[in-house]
C-alpha cells in the first residue's frame, strides 16, 4: 500500500499482521521534517490505521540519508 501511495519509494516492512516496522526511503521526503514524513506514509494507509494496524514503527529517510548510512 505504501508503495502504491508512493511510487518510487523503497519500502521494507515487517510485522506479524498487526503489529509493523517499516523502513520507507524515497525522494520525496527531502525538505520535510520527520513528522511530515510520517503523515505522508500514514496517509497512504488511510483507514487501514484505525481499523486494522495496530501499532506502526516507521523510519523514513530521503536516498542520501539511506545511503550515507550505508544502506542498514
Amino acid at each position: 500500500m505504501i508503495e502504491q501511495g508512493m511510487p518510487g519509494a523503497r519500502v521494507e516492512v515487517i510485522g506479524d499482521g498487526h503489529h509493523f516496522e517499516a523502513l520507507i526511503v524515497s525522494p520525496d521526503f527531502a525538505g520535510k521534517t520527520m513528522i511530515q514524513q510520517h503523515r505522508m506514509v500514514y496517509a497512504t494507509l488511510g483507514d487501514k490505521m484505525r481499523e486494522e494496524i495496530h501499532a506502526l514503527s516507521l523510519r523514513t529517510l530521503t536516498p542520501e540519508e539511506y545511503a550515507a548510512t550505508g544502506g542498514a
